[in-house]
C-alpha cells in the first residue's frame, strides 16, 4: 500500500473518463444524423405521395357520379322557401310524395297473440289481470259477459282491482286478433 495518499475533495482524472465522453458524443452525433435522415425520407416520400395523388384523385375521384352526388346530397338545403311573386317550382319539386297508406294488421289467432303480449300480464297477475286458465279469478269477469270483455280489451278499462290498457298495449294489433285473445283466455277460464 504504497501508493499516494488521497486527501478527502481530490480529483482523480483518469483518460478512460475522457475516452467515454468522446464516445457518447459520438455516439449522439450518429444518433442524431441517423433520425436526421429518416425524418428527411419519409418527408419526402409524403411529398412523392401528395404529388402522385393530386395528379390522379382529379381524373377518378372528382368527376365520379357517385362522388358529386354525395356531394350534392351533403350541401343541399335543409329546407326550401317559397317566396311571393317568383318562380317556386323547385319548392314544389322537392315536396315528397306523401307515403302510401299501412297495411292493415293481419289477423292472428288467440293463443299467439296471448303468447307474444298477454302473457306479460295474465301469465303472472301484474297489475290485478286474471291469470290465464284460473278459474277463481276469472269467473267474476266472465260473469259480466262477453261483450263487456272485449270491450274492456279493446278500449282499456280501469276497475278497483287495477289498470287493463287498450288492446292490452298492443295498439298495433288488430281488432280482431284481440278478440281472438280474449276468446282464448276466456275459454281456458272457464
Amino acid at each position: 500500500m504504497g501508493g499516494p495518499v488521497l486527501a478527502p475533495g481530490d480529483i482523480v482524472s483518469d483518460s478512460s473518463d475522457q475516452y467515454s465522453a468522446s464516445h457518447d458524443k459520438h455516439f449522439f452525433d450518429t444518433f442524431m444524423l441517423v433520425i436526421g435522415g429518416l425524418v428527411f425520407f419519409a418527408f419526402c416520400l409524403y411529398i412523392l405521395a401528395r404529388v402522385i395523388a393530386s395528379n390522379t384523385q382529379e381524373q377518378y375521384v372528382l368527376n365520379d357520379p357517385t362522388f358529386t352526388h354525395a356531394e350534392d346530397e351533403r350541401i343541399k338545403p335543409v329546407q326550401l322557401l317559397a317566396v311571393s311573386g317568383r318562380d317556386n317550382a323547385a319548392v314544389e319539386a322537392a315536396t315528397p310524395a306523401p307515403a302510401a297508406p299501412a297495411a292493415p294488421p293481419a289477423v292472428m289467432t288467440g293463443e299467439a297473440v296471448y303468447n307474444m303480449a298477454c302473457v306479460a300480464c295474465h301469465g303472472m297477475g301484474i297489475g290485478g289481470a286474471p291469470i290465464f286458465a284460473n278459474k277463481a279469478a276469472w269467473a267474476p269477469r266472465i260473469a259480466q259477459g262477453l261483450a263487456t270483455l272485449k270491450d274492456h280489451a279493446l278500449k282499456g278499462y280501469q276497475g278497483k282491482a287495477g289498470l287493463m290498457p287498450a288492446k292490452g298495449g298492443r295498439v298495433d294489433l288488430a281488432d280482431e286478433s284481440i278478440l281472438n285473445a280474449v276468446d282464448y283466455m276466456v275459454n281456458a277460464g272457464k
